[in-house]
């Protein structure tokens, strides 16, 4: 997937002006906050269970070189193949080579954002194999030749009529004049679409949720029952996953998902949890004759150590996504890459350099709320704010911002004067801003005041009031 994380404010102006968008990002407090809390209250023991989970990615990431050894020993003993990749390339190369190795023509997809980091479906396009995009959302905008703007749900930026124009430009083979406006009519649509497609694929290639290192086993959670055709019906099923999605055990996994789906849909559980080890057994009804798991570094290792580690933690259950007022403004697609909203703000400059997406960890009013919501207790701000810290120190930030800090710096660095300084401009400030209570624009504060009014200081600062407050 080409970046345009660079064009990140341009892209931003152009999404806040969008309706549909708009419309649709407004939709996400209910679709997708208060769901998580009735699901997350109705669990008593929800917050130990997050402690449970983090601890148990930490003692992966402190021992993984053991349990990827293990989890490829376990593989290779029912009867896969794991292939290392240490970039993008390698992972294309080894899949392509899969695909040629059974004379693929077609591959079937699950949803899969590591699939999207390495652009797959290009490579394979031009390679002569057609992917199809199996999850409905994917599929959607599969059609539209779109990249998804949310982790679990790609197409959150669409409504309706979206979705029946992009169907009537690619489904030609049926009646013009058939009814649409039903969910369910573009559901039986798809769905008779897409099942010859299953039938007819050569490949199916998944993600994973989680990787069992005592077994070798893997593990994806859906709401629809495309992964499990993705991965019973071709000739061969390739696992795409990145090398932080190990667990130890099947317990361990149990653990994480009892806040998987909470965290992301309100749901208890999702539809599907389905596990697969190895390739079909001689005495198996169904299942492919080859199973493969194509492991991906493309720069985490050297996150190992860091401190953007606890990154590594991350299960991409979107509840950061969900509950993030700059993602909820902007859409996923403003980021421009893979991974959107505090997530992507901290996870993309890892993978693709902060010279390159400097604008991510910037895009934030460091609220705490991804990081209060996050199941994994992953600590957000902390890493955005390092990241800034690095973009400083390498003069990567824009000069203003640079000279702003600067000046603010000389200020702090003299209490008396910063005191006299910022008292006098609360004063005025209150003065001036008494008759409206408000302010439509102030010098240097264009930014702000552009999208809304700022609140006229009641006339004294945070530091006085704690003093007076002190000495009562």
């Amino acid at each position: 997937m080409q970046s345009t994380t660079r064009a990140f404010k341009a892209n931003v102006r152009k999404a806040i002006v969008e309706p549909g968008l708009q419309k649709a990002l407004g939709m996400m407090k209910t679709g997708f906050q208060v769901r998580r809390l009735a699901a997350v209250e109705k669990l008593p023991e929800f917050e130990q269970l997050r402690d449970q989970a983090r601890d148990i990615k930490n003692h992966v990431l402190e021992n993984l070189d053991f349990y990827l050894e293990r989890f490829e020993r376990k593989v290779t003993e029912a009867g896969g193949k794991v292939h290392w990749c240490r970039s993008a390339e390698e992972a294309r190369e080894a899949i392509l080579g899969i695909c040629r190795g059974v004379g693929a023509k077609t591959v079937t997809k699950g949803k899969s954002m590591i699939a999207e980091e390495i652009a797959l479906n290009d490579f394979l396009e031009e390679e002569g194999i057609e992917p199809i995009e199996t999850d409905l959302g994917e599929y959607i905008i599969q059609l539209r030749g779109e990249p998804p703007s949310h982790i679990i749900a790609p197409a959150i930026h669409l409504n309706k009529t979206d979705v029946i124009d992009a169907f009537q430009k690619a489904h030609t083979h049926l009646d013009p004049n058939r009814p649409m406006e039903e969910p369910t009519a573009l559901l039986e649509e798809a769905r008779g679409v897409l099942r010859p497609k299953f039938l007819a694929a050569d490949v199916g290639i998944t993600g994973a949720n989680f990787m069992i290192a005592e077994t070798g086993s893997t593990i994806i959670v859906t709401n629809e029952g495309n992964g499990d055709l993705t991965q019973i019906l071709p000739k061969a099923h390739v696992v795409l996953a990145s090398l932080e999605k190990l667990v130890p055990t099947f317990e361990d996994a149990a653990t994480i998902l009892r806040l998987l789906a909470r965290s992301a849909t309100g749901q208890e559980f999702s539809v599907y949890t389905t596990v697969s080890t190895g390739p079909r057994r001689p005495d198996d009804l169904d299942g492919p004759a080859e199973f493969h798991v194509v492991l991906l570094d493309n720069g985490r290792s050297d996150i190992l150590g860091t401190e953007f580690q606890d990154m590594l933690r991350c299960i991409r259950c979107s509840a950061c996504l969900n509950h993030c007022p700059v993602y909820a403004t902007v859409g996923g697609h403003a980021y421009g890459w893979v991974y959107p909203g505090p997530m992507g703000a901290v996870l993309t400059p890892t993978l693709i350099g902060i010279e390159e997406s400097g604008h991510l960890p910037n895009a934030s009013t460091f609220c705490g709320r991804c990081e209060s919501v996050c199941p994994m207790r992953i600590p957000l701000p902390k890493m955005m704010r390092h990241w800034r810290e690095r973009e400083f120190e390498r003069h990567l930030s824009p000069p203003s911002v640079r000279a702003g800090l600067a000046f603010w710096a000389w200020f702090a660095k003299r209490p008396r004067l910063y005191r006299l300084a910022t008292g006098l401009a609360a004063r005025l400030l209150g003065l001036f801003g008494r008759a409206h209570g408000r302010y439509g624009w102030l010098p240097l504060a264009s930014g702000w005041t552009r999208g809304r009014e700022f609140p006229a200081p009641e006339g004294q600062t945070f530091m006085s009031q704690w003093r007076k407050r002190s000495r009562a």
